[in-house]
């Protein structure tokens, strides 16, 4: 099996590569290589910048693959030059898209399903703002989307797009679940705006890896997209306080009201589950369709919290104003600064 991983190599692209060496696949990644990896040095390396139509000529002309798996495919006009570079040359491609093609849909209440997908779409919110970054984000994934299907539709291109919404991994470059276990940690209150308040419903990166070796395995699911979801729906109280029970620790969470916290320069860090672009997707389709079944949602964050117990990172910038936090807290309690 020769496999062909483009982006992606920090987190998920790290997981695919010792997993499928593991099955004795051959693998190639292709990225621009302006970020360390600690991938295996055998691993064989194309080096293209995807916004560069020339640089993605030269790395693959003349390549087949039977498996593409595209973790950094963000814009259509990317989709419409690997449609053209690989059309005829693969024989399964899996697209990494998100659950945010749901979330600038209007009219539809989570959780998310796959048939919710087609509808109108709510107006962009003012640009340069947090808000239009993230409708921008979900729309682009849908052009992606659309421009691959169309391609399935009119060439056969053996797209399946797997929608994802939040992966929690042991290397999440992001650092969020890192927010709360150093918060957890510290002993001091988590500070939430009080809305929105969604459920959380994520998945773990070892489960994406196994949605691509069903599709690997079995040939299914071209032409189509799945959801890729976690089991348990859980407020963030719920899953602080099974974060917290992992650790042995207590904790607090403090519902601040959003302007706030925005004002003060907390948010997204303090805590990153809080914002409105956070899907909930149901996967149904994927347990009927895939045979996948997902890993509980307590034992993939004790696996988490395991391995950022052994390997603890870098502090995060965005809890360097930890201090500011709980500050306001002490403001808040003392009736200084109202919460509400």
């Amino acid at each position: 099996m020769n496999i062909l991983i483009i982006g992606g190599t920090r987190n998920l692209g790290n997981f695919m590569v010792s997993d499928f060496l593991s099955r004795g696949y051959h693998v190639t990644v292709l990225n621009r290589g302006l970020t360390y990896d600690e991938l295996p040095a055998s691993i064989e390396r194309l080096r293209a910048d995807r916004t560069d139509v020339s640089q993605m000529t030269r790395a693959l002309r003349d390549r087949t693959f039977d498996v593409v798996i595209d973790n950094a495919l963000y814009k259509q006009p990317e989709a419409e030059a690997i449609i053209t570079l690989l059309n005829g040359k693969v024989g399964q491609y899996i697209f990494l898209s998100s659950g945010q093609v749901y979330l600038v849909r209007e009219g539809i209440e989570r959780p998310f399903f796959e048939k919710d997908y087609a509808g109108r779409l709510m107006p962009a919110p003012k640009i340069n703002t947090y808000g239009y970054e993230e409708w921008l984000y979900g729309v682009d994934k849908r052009r992606v989307e659309d421009t691959m299907f169309e391609a399935f539709e009119q060439h056969g291109f053996p797209v399946t797009s797997l929608r994802l919404p939040m992966v929690n991994s042991e290397r999440d470059h992001f650092h969020r679940m890192l927010a709360y276990i150093l918060r957890l940690q510290d002993g001091g209150p988590i500070l939430a705006p009080s809305t929105p308040n969604y459920a959380l419903r994520h998945v773990y990166s070892g489960d994406v890896v196994t949605a691509c070796n069903r599709l690997i395995e079995t040939g299914l699911g071209k032409g189509k997209a799945y959801n890729i979801s976690q089991d348990e729906t859980v407020t963030l109280d719920e899953f602080v306080g099974l974060l917290a029970d992992i650790m042995g620790l207590s904790h607090q969470i403090v519902r601040v009201r959003r302007d706030l916290l925005e004002a003060n320069g907390f948010l997204p860090d303090c805590s990153p589950f809080s914002e409105r672009w956070m899907s909930e997707l149901d996967n149904t389709l994927s347990k009927q369709e895939l045979g996948m079944t997902y890993t509980p949602l307590r034992t993939y964050l004790s696996s988490i919290v395991s391995y950022v117990t052994a390997n603890p990172p870098v502090q995060p910038a965005g809890y360097r104003r930890r201090r500011a936090e709980l500050l306001l807290v002490s403001q808040i309690a003392e009736g200084l600064v109202s919460a509400k």
